[in-house]
């Protein structure tokens, strides 16, 4: 399978409410295979924990901002996605959407406040994780692990400062290369 950019827009961003929530929309997006996510308006301040957590623990993964998020999907060069309680089951489209990476990127789109209906127009794919209340995070995490087919799950990081040893109990970081990886 071509290896095409997959991009995370977080629409809207609702300040004193969405702070962790935007934050985590990008941390989900880096941490299940995702190459950039675009923050969009007031969300912008999200940007700062993401790109340290990438500095910290590896990438590649581009974190950046527009002012103009209407503009950016309707200049996207490859199929757009809309996450969407409303919309078709992701387990009836994901074979079309993941057909769709193969010829070219792809644009998730995650919406925190009301989305603008010109967004369910604008894309290929409105797809519901669920067609019942909940997380957008959530959503994000689910359609990236059927997207990628769980393959996401073993990436290896590139420059990290620090790694994730994985442990039965207890948490264990260390500095790459000092030998207590495995």
């Amino acid at each position: 399978m071509t290896d095409h950019d997959v991009t995370v827009l977080r629409l809207g961003h609702r300040p004193g409410r969405d702070e962790r929530m935007t934050t985590h929309v990008g941390l989900t997006a880096r941490a299940l295979g995702a190459d950039r996510v675009v923050m969009a308006g007031s969300a912008r301040n999200q940007t700062d924990t993401v790109v340290d957590i990438t500095d910290r623990f590896g990438g590649p993964f581009a974190v950046e901002t527009t002012d103009e998020p209407k503009r950016f999907i309707r200049e996207f060069d490859g199929a757009v996605v809309h996450l969407t309680m409303y919309g078709e089951p992701i387990q009836d489209v994901i074979e079309d959407v993941r057909a769709d990476r193969e010829a070219g990127p792809l644009l998730v789109v995650v919406g925190a406040e009301k989305v603008p209906f010109e967004v369910y127009e604008h894309a290929e794919y409105n797809v519901g994780v669920t067609n019942q209340p909940h997380s957008e995070v959530a959503s994000l995490a689910v359609f990236l692990d059927r997207l990628f087919e769980g393959q996401e799950l073993d990436r290896e990081w590139e420059d990290p400062d620090r790694v994730v040893v994985p442990k039965e109990t207890g948490k264990k970081v260390v500095e790459p290369g000092d030998g207590d990886e495995d």
